[in-house]
């Protein structure tokens, strides 16, 4: 299958990397310290999501500020050795010119960029949670990329692992790629669904991007 786009719109965690076991890790002993039972922490989605938003699913909202500070602590010192490239991630985005792609996360710019710098990634363009004021599923985070970018939006290619990031990409009018690096092909609603980034490559031209998607 062959995608013509002007700019690629990544998700960082599932989808660039991955990081779920330092994510649960960190965020069980921060759900002890704030004294969440296993049950209450265990009905929250965490994948996808900003910090704040899943703290204020779980907390009274005058403590989210100090808990959202020592989320993001406890996750940026789990980097290191916590985080690693999922296939295809560094042949694609070598593909590609820094101008065309963006990483569009729902971490902090702080945790987004160690987690991308302990595997070698440091993109031109990154949107994170400090960047925006309504996070995924919302369209905002994307349509801000694309504005970055000075592309318009339904010339991008969002390319995600979680529903919420997929349902973001559907709203702001972007192609979906969904990945099942995290989640089974049922649970994600996409215009194509791969394994991981192994399945696309790109081809730069006066023109745009023309990817191309093998099943």
């Amino acid at each position: 299958m062959k995608i013509q786009a002007d700019a690629l719109l990544f998700d960082n965690d599932g989808t660039l990397v991955l990081s779920l076991e330092s994510v649960y890790r960190c965020w069980s002993r921060w759900a002890a310290e704030y004294g969440i039972t296993p049950e209450e922490f265990a009905r929250v989605e965490l994948h996808g999501r900003p910090a704040a938003e899943i703290a204020a699913d779980l907390l009274p909202a005058a403590r989210v500020p100090e808990a959202v500070v020592r989320i993001e602590q406890l996750e940026v010192e789990d980097v290191a050795g916590g985080v690693r490239l999922l296939p295809g991630t560094k042949a694609l985005l070598d593909s590609l010119p820094a101008d065309r792609w963006a990483v569009v996360t729902s971490a902090t710019r702080r945790l987004g960029e160690a987690r991308l710098a302990e595997v070698g990634i440091r993109p031109k363009n990154l949107i994170a949670a400090d960047d925006i004021t309504r996070g995924k599923p919302d369209p905002e985070p994307f349509l801000l990329a694309a504005r970055r970018l000075g592309v318009d939006p339904a010339r991008c290619v969002v390319f995600e692992d979680a529903p919420a990031g997929l349902q973001s990409g559907r709203a702001a009018g972007m192609t979906t790629v969904a990945l099942t690096t995290t989640h089974r092909a049922a649970e994600l609603t996409a215009d194509i669904v791969v394994a991981d980034l192994s399945a696309v490559s790109a081809l730069v031209t006066d023109a745009g991007v023309e990817l191309s998607v093998r099943d």
